[in-house]
């Protein structure tokens, strides 16, 4: 059963330059580990069997400020390495100049700027070969009602998102949009919080097909949500056109363990959905080496990332494959709901023949405990 948790790049991990070189800085402390060269970050990320590095337009600039040298110098690793850049994203929060947003700024100048800031990275992002765009809006918020008329702020985020598909077309770039929703931090309330209001944001706008989502374990649950929910809503959607992966405690601070370091449960059931539910992109890690750590450590931790997803796979396998399972999925009814209440050719007016011993019915119990502890028998290893 555990043969194959040496990572190759068909399994297509990936991790973004912004995670295996954060520094460790946080509001009450200062960097623990030195700036992290990108062309290290890509060489060590493909030893560890990585398909690929996402970055923002800023990451690339970690230790060469020469944005055109820095440049250059990842594109060399990436055709050494043969890693792929199939997401891009751009900084629009650690400057000041986004304290009140980048799309939905009061300032209108601002609002300018970040426009101009996308398109000059969807440019290097296509050069690069990305077919993915992340759109983060960390400071796309408020900390006070106040401050922000959000009815006006959502239509000039809608004018953002309807202006950079447009530039995305006009240039020809095989590109798409991706919306990362959180509930807070660094603003005391974001917009577009979860999945849910996501996906409700993307119906108004004028090419809601070019634009979907990329949620993360951590944001979700952080809202005290069911991420696994969240992301079979996406895939029923048709939206999920790329995921973060990471580990949480709970609705706290965004805490960006590695995988599985958090809600294991939870994480052995979201593996099981992307690896059966029809997702076929990246399986990217947006986690933070804890600060504790030291230089080698951080690569043991996005090593960490990638066996965690691996063991996982395979305890989900094997619970599927598992005879016990399959039937006390059939003693649940789970299969039954994939059943049309109506079948093909009845109506309404048939459901008043239907025979119904109410009371009979409302005995009959779902055993959903069994199916639970068969998962956590797998997930403990004691099963498979």
């Amino acid at each position: 059963m555990w043969t194959n948790l040496r990572p190759t790049p068909e399994d297509r991990f990936t991790f973004g330059l912004w995670t295996v070189g954060w520094q460790a800085r946080d509001p009450f402390g200062d960097a623990t580990r030195a700036p992290l060269d990108p062309v290290e970050s890509v060489h060590r990320l493909a030893e560890l069997g990585a398909y690929g590095v996402t970055f923002h337009d800023d990451d690339l600039l970690a230790v060469e400020p020469d944005r055109e040298r820095a440049i250059e110098s990842f594109r060399k690793a990436l055709a050494a390495t043969g890693l792929k850049v199939p997401m891009a994203t751009t900084n629009l929060f650690t400057h000041p100049v986004f304290k009140d947003g980048a799309f939905t700024s009061n300032d209108r100048e601002v609002r300018r700027y970040a426009l101009r800031k996308v398109m000059r990275n969807l440019d290097l992002a296509a050069s690069l070969g990305a077919t993915t765009y992340v759109c983060w809006g960390g400071r796309e918020g408020s900390e006070s009602d106040a401050a922000k008329d959000v009815r006006a702020a959502l239509d000039r985020y809608k004018e953002a998102l309807d202006l950079l598909c447009a530039y995305v077309v006009e240039q020809g770039y095989e590109m798409r949009f991706a919306l990362e929703p959180k509930p807070n931090e660094p603003r005391g309330d974001i917009l577009l919080p979860t999945i849910g209001h996501a996906l409700a944001f993307i119906g108004g706008l004028e090419r809601p097909e070019m634009v979907g989502l990329n949620p993360e374990v951590g944001h979700e649950q952080m809202a005290g949500l069911n991420f696994v929910h969240g992301i079979a809503q996406a895939l029923w959607h048709g939206k999920l056109f790329h995921i973060d992966l990471n580990g949480q405690t709970g609705p706290r601070y965004d805490q960006d363990f590695i995988f599985g370091h958090g809600d294991l449960k939870s994480a052995f059931f979201l593996v099981d959905l992307l690896e059966h539910g029809g997702y076929t992109g990246p399986r990217h890690f947006d986690y933070k080496p804890t600060r504790t750590e030291d230089a080698q450590d951080v690569w043991d931790s996005a090593a960490a990332n990638m066996r965690t997803y691996l063991i996982l796979r395979e305890k989900a396998r094997a619970y599927r494959a598992d005879p016990a399972v399959q039937e006390a999925l059939r003693a649940s009814r789970v299969d039954e709901l994939a059943q049309p209440t109506l079948a093909p050719g009845e109506s309404l007016a048939d459901l008043a023949g239907d025979a119904f011993d109410l009371d009979a019915v409302a005995a009959r119990g779902f055993h959903f405990t069994r199916l639970n502890q068969l998962a956590l028998e797998h997930l403990l290893g004691v099963r498979g």
